[in-house]
């Protein structure tokens, strides 16, 4: 096992800069996620990081030793791609157990690796099977099994879910994760699904444009972006962002983003943002941070009340989705299932405030 670092990292491509100064930490046994739209340059770092491409500036290390002129097959790792590459003229075992052959290792350890890791991934009944006849989840399953049957310091994974459906894709997911509590082993993690982020990694990335935005805990990342990418990208549906003032109402301060869209700020935030009042900011409040005023839940301050216009009603059965609308802007909450709102009426909601972001303008960097 090993612990892997990105020490100011470039990678430009001619003229295009893919990598931007990346500097990560990853420590022995983690499970880190790099997430991001595509373009961000998080495959890249994984092609980096696996020798597949040279790096412009900086140092990668794993472990104790800088790897940046060491050939892939040295550097101790395996990588899981988006495609299965699996031999389709060789069967299960053969596939498993090809990368060892190669590196004459012994063949009944082989047979033991193999058997083992097969057990692990319930697909010990499809050695004899050729790729062909198994589903994309098996597949995928055997191209894990190639990769651990190595036993490797670091593994690599380059969106390994994406070609799976739906249904698949969770229980992989799961599997992937409790592959990783077994083996306690480093995983690095590629994939633009914030989802899957936020269920695997024990650490996340988010990158955008070759640059990191954040570092840290999912539950961080979620409770508090440092900006407005983070905090849009986080979360599902996405944070709802408004451009607003902040200004002084009632003895306090208010966020007031039109006529009729006037919500006051808890006491307890308003202390750290008092500096920007009369100023324009950017206020975020997230979906599930919207509630029906009839269904308020408990401990949630019922003053930040606001009448909006229902525009679409989308129930989901444990919670319905509505996109509603005040001062000419609309937005999106996900109200309890007992809401009587429909479409094109009115409904009353509240909005939790002390779950409010706010960011500045210009910057787009956290303030609250």
């Amino acid at each position: 096992m090993a612990g892997i670092k990105f020490e100011q990292v470039w990678k430009r491509f001619a003229e295009v800069t893919v990598l931007k100064d990346l500097n990560i930490d990853i420590g022995d046994g983690e499970f880190l996620v790099l997430v991001g739209p595509s373009g961000c340059g998080k495959s890249t770092a994984l092609r980096c990081l696996a020798g597949l491409e040279e790096i412009s500036e900086g140092n990668i290390w794993i472990g104790d030793r800088v790897v940046n002129d060491v050939p892939p097959k040295d550097r101790d790792i395996a990588m899981v791609f988006q495609s299965y590459a699996l031999y389709p003229h060789m069967s299960v075992y053969d596939n498993m157990a090809f990368g060892l052959k190669l590196r004459k290792v012994a063949r009944q350890e082989i047979e033991q690796r193999v058997k083992e890791a097969a057990e692990m991934l319930s697909i010990g009944h499809l050695l004899d099977r050729k790729p062909k006849a198994l589903s994309g989840g098996q597949r995928q399953r055997v191209a894990l099994g190639r990769a651990i049957v190595r036993d490797p310091s670091v593994f690599l994974m380059d969106e390994p879910l994406s070609n799976l459906d739906a249904k698949l894709r969770v229980q992989t997911r799961a599997e992937i994760s409790k592959l990783h509590q077994r083996l306690k082993t480093t995983f690095i993690y590629v994939t633009h699904d914030q989802t899957e982020a936020l269920t695997m990694g024990t650490r996340i990335a988010v990158m955008r444009d070759g640059i990191l935005q954040q570092l840290d805990t999912p539950q961080n990342l979620y409770d508090q972006p440092q900006n407005m990418f983070v905090a849009g990208f986080i979360g599902s549906p996405a944070m709802n962002f408004f451009e607003a003032k902040l200004e002084q109402a009632n003895g306090g301060l208010a966020v007031v983003v039109g006529n009729e869209f006037v919500v006051p700020v808890p006491k307890s935030k308003a202390t750290k943002i008092g500096s920007h009042i009369g100023k324009s900011v950017s206020f975020g409040i997230r979906p599930e941070d919207i509630h029906d005023a009839d269904y308020i839940p408990r401990g949630v301050d019922e003053n930040a009340r606001l009448t909006t216009m229902v525009n679409v009603i989308e129930p989901m059965g444990s919670e319905v989705y509505a996109y509603i609308e005040s001062s000419g802007k609309e937005f999106i909450g996900r109200l309890d299932p007992r809401t009587s709102a429909r479409t094109g009426q009115h409904v009353e909601i509240v909005l939790n405030m002390d779950k409010m972001h706010l960011f500045d303008r210009e910057t787009e960097k956290a303030l609250v």
